[in-house]
């Protein structure tokens, strides 16, 4: 399991559009700028790999419900940034099993606690 992963469990399946809409709200800039919440990846080759893991997530079935692969920081067109982005995943998919090192949190409902238990205890 990647690290950046949150069951919703029964009810609290009904927190993702709440979550959705903070996430939007999160500011990428440089980094250094007041009010940042997030900066760019290292490299281009980082950049890459977490939108290729972003990618593999809807060519498997997966549902990109924030897509941040396009995103443009007006103050650095040349940067490495992908915005925050939240995937609806399965275990089986390549962006659960790795780990995506970017702005990125995979999304998994259960409807029970013991099923989230058992998510998380088959990794």
């Amino acid at each position: 399991m990647a690290i950046s992963v949150a069951i919703l469990v029964g009810d609290a399946q009904s927190w993702l559009p709440e979550l959705l809409e903070r996430a939007k709200k999160l500011k990428v800039t440089g980094g250094f700028e007041d009010g940042a919440d997030l900066g760019p990846l290292i490299s281009p080759a980082a950049k890459q790999r977490v939108v290729g893991l972003i990618s593999s997530a809807e060519e498997e079935g997966g549902k990109i419900l924030l897509d941040g692969r396009n995103l443009i920081v007006p103050a650095y067109p040349d940067g490495n940034f992908v915005g925050p982005t939240v995937i609806e995943a399965s275990t089986s998919m390549r962006c659960y099993k790795e780990e995506i090192f970017g702005p990125a949190l995979i999304v998994m409902r259960a409807s029970s606690l013991d099923d989230a238990i058992d998510i998380v205890n088959g990794n």
